[in-house]
């Protein structure tokens, strides 16, 4: 494999993944008030501290996980993160009219979905899946994943 296989493409991956998280950091420090007045909005008691520790996981983690320095662990707190931003701060279940093309409830479904999507990948990071070649991945473009020929190796003895 080359430079292009093992470290061009998994670092262009990580940080397409994670690059809005240390903007949304910064946007939450500029805008305070705004980012205090979503923080109370949701059910979490401690609205200050949760926005302080909300900054400091958006601005480290997605450093950890581009670097590769415990990027494991930074992709499974970000993806707890994730996951309890969209349950708690955008449940769209609770606007009646969130199929409505102005319904407020139409944003909090996408930005649920969309942390969810997040979650995904950032649970990739945390499984560690191995690196297909480039090359390999654009000759076989509809190939199925490295994993999916070392399970058909596994003889089942039932």
């Amino acid at each position: 494999m080359t430079w292009l296989d093992l470290v061009a493409v998994p670092l262009l991956a990580k940080i397409c993944l994670v690059g809005m998280f240390p903007l949304s950091a910064y946007d939450k420090v500029a805008h305070w008030d705004e980012a205090m007045g979503q923080a109370r909005s949701g059910p979490l008691p401690f609205p200050s501290l949760l926005l302080i520790l909300g900054i400091l996981v958006e601005a480290v983690t997605p450093v950890l996980i581009v670097v590769g320095v415990f990027d494991r662990a930074a992709a499974f707190v970000l993806a707890g993160f994730c996951a309890v931003t969209a349950l708690m701060y955008h449940p769209f279940w609770r606007f009646p009219d969130f199929w409505s093309k102005n319904g407020e409830g139409r944003t909090h479904f996408w930005d649920f979905f969309k942390n969810f999507g997040l979650v995904g990948g950032l649970l990739l990071v945390v499984i560690g899946g191995a690196y297909a070649p480039v090359v390999q991945v654009v000759a076989h473009p509809l190939a199925n994943g490295p994993w999916a020929a070392a399970s058909r190796s596994i003889p089942d003895n039932r």
